[in-house]
């Protein structure tokens, strides 16, 4: 079994583009404030979910490996 990662969206900061609906459309959602939601807080790690948070405008999206809590994105500096 792969890794599994913890999706956070800050919703103060959320613009609502919606572009991580058009990279993941499985893992987010726009609500009826047009602010994205992670459909389950815990998600199977993938090329998708990272291309998400990766294209997040205002970098409101935040991963982190299910299991121990380490940062995934965004990078560490």
């Amino acid at each position: 079994m792969g890794d599994r990662w913890h999706v956070e969206v800050d919703r103060g900061v959320c613009i609502g583009s919606g572009m991580c609906v058009n990279h993941a459309p499985g893992a987010f959602r726009l609500d009826s404030a047009r602010q994205s939601r992670p459909i389950e807080g815990d998600v199977d790690a993938g090329e998708a979910v990272l291309a998400a948070a990766e294209g997040c405008p205002v970098e409101a999206i935040s991963l982190a490996l299910a299991d121990s809590g380490e940062v995934v994105f965004p990078p560490e500096e």
